[in-house]
């Protein structure tokens, strides 16, 4: 495996380096990765400029043909690849697997997109003229992704951005430079031009604002908080640059009187700890009808001790350590904020020992919580859920919407009106109905409301909106000969 930077089609030592060990044991050293340069972004930035243009060139027939092979060698690599990323990020196998799978297909799915239509022919309403509206690319879009997903993130950014004609510069999550290199080597191999596509790794503070600041770039697509997430927009402003950001979130799930219980319980903390609760579609707000509140608890308890906690690798293993010591130590400081704001800790919540020294935690559940907690306002990235009482289903889709963020939100109910009601009302990009907020589909569009997500939306036919810009000619026909 190649550990540098991937630049104006060579890759590259970069300025220096850093270390990459795996977080179920973190003797095992998977890596020393490269860090760039100024330099070196700037080189990459340059190449991206000249090559977009000959990419766009190059037509849909081309365009499809690389997306559908870098797709596809994904899909056949998902059980190699996918172990790399459970073994760096911290996720089971299955996990793991799914993910790298999962990124082929956004890359299939674009590679019909090239094929696709995008454009509309109208009538003007002078006599004599024709007007044609289609999109071009915006140029060359940086992209900045975080670490829990660290191939399927990045893909659904890279994929439409190529799709629709554009170059690519990438700055991937430090935490996570192993699966970075995979999926560029796939990219490397296609026969596209020199500086089309770019890996640029390095710190956020360093290179990923060099780069957001950059006036080569046309648009930046961010996944990570909120805070970054600001920052980035206040640099983008400067150019006027385009930006699509994804960012917190602290879904809610509502578990009604009426609900299947085991289901909601099964549902309830698949989506809390999932991908050890590090990712942004979990369920951290469990807003549970008081008619069954203590049954749902207690059963969510037991459902909770049941999880194996182990290293990602192993078989068995349904949750993996967190993915670093940082993340770690404050997934362990929100339990005593959880506890000195006077939740219940029921089950969870501290560290656990394994064969392998790591970063293990016991997946955490608190009750007798209420919304103005920390707990239930602040994004924790955690295996840690919280349960708040409701007395109906208006006060807890009060207080589901009772937040900063929007992302995706649930409810479980045997009622066709209350479950058509919370889909018209409950103010979030994604809702589920009878399902954990966690699981969206690749061909349609994903992103929230308030501080979760700022500008188009990603994913789908919807990305258009995103990584194009619209034309309008007018065309005046002219006598027939």
């Amino acid at each position: 495996m190649q550990t540098g930077l991937y630049i104006d089609g060579r890759w590259q030592n970069g300025a220096g380096e850093i270390e990459n060990r795996n977080p179920s044991d973190v003797s095992d050293l998977i890596g020393t990765f490269a860090q760039a340069s100024a330099d070196q972004l700037d080189t990459a930035l340059d190449a991206a400029k000249r090559a977009q243009k000959i990419w766009w060139a190059a037509g849909i027939q081309k365009r499809h043909d690389v997306l559908m092979a870098i797709g596809t060698e994904l899909m056949a690599r998902a059980d190699e690849i996918g172990r790399l990323v459970s073994r760096e990020e911290g996720k089971p196998l299955a996990e793991g697997r799914g993910e790298v799978y999962r990124a082929g297909q956004f890359f299939t799915y674009y590679a019909a997109e090239c094929l696709r239509g995008h454009g509309d022919l109208a009538e003007s309403v002078r006599p004599g003229v024709e007007i044609d509206v289609r999109r071009e690319p915006v140029g060359v879009v940086a992209i900045i992704s975080p670490w829990n997903f660290p191939v399927a993130t990045p893909a659904w950014k890279i994929a439409p951005a190529l799709a629709f004609g554009n170059a690519v510069v990438w700055k991937p999550a430090n935490l996570t430079p192993a699966s970075a290199v995979a999926l560029t080597e796939i990219i490397a191999k296609q026969d596209i031009p020199a500086g089309l596509f770019n890996l640029v790794a390095g710190p956020g503070r360093d290179v990923g604002q060099r780069l957001v600041e950059s006036r080569n770039v046309a648009a930046i697509s961010f996944t990570g908080s909120v805070p970054v997430g600001r920052g980035i927009a206040a640099s983008a402003i400067g150019n006027m640059t385009k930006v699509q950001m994804e960012m917190g979130s602290k879904n809610p799930m509502l578990i009604m009187e009426d609900a299947d219980l085991e289901l909601a319980v099964t549902h309830a903390a698949g989506a809390a700890f999932g991908a050890t609760g590090q990712k942004c579609t979990a369920a951290s707000r469990l807003i549970v009808h008081a008619a069954i509140h203590d049954e749902f608890v207690s059963r969510l308890v037991k459902a909770t001790e049941a999880f194996q906690v182990g290293h990602a690798l192993e078989d068995g293993t349904q949750l993996g350590p967190v993915v670093s010591e940082g993340q770690l130590e404050q997934n362990l400081n929100y339990i005593q904020i959880g506890r000195d704001e006077g939740a219940e800790l029921l089950t969870g919540g501290d560290r656990l020992e394994r064969a392998t020294e790591g970063y293990y935690m016991a997946p955490a559940v608190f009750a007798g919580t209420t919304n103005d907690m920390r707990i239930n306002r602040e994004e924790m990235f955690a295996p840690i859920t919280c349960v708040i009482k409701a007395e109906s289903y208006d006060e807890a889709l009060a207080i589901a919407n009772d937040s900063d963020f929007g992302l995706t939100a649930g409810i479980m109910t045997r009622s066709l009106a209350r479950a058509s009601h919370f889909r018209a009302n409950m103010q979030a990009g994604c809702v589920m109905v009878n399902l954990p907020t966690a699981g969206t589909d690749y061909h349609v569009p994903f992103g929230g409301r308030g501080a979760s997500s700022y500008g188009p939306r990603e994913q789908g036919s919807y990305a258009a909106e995103f990584y194009t810009t619209v034309k309008t000619a007018y065309v005046a026909a002219g006598e027939p000969a």
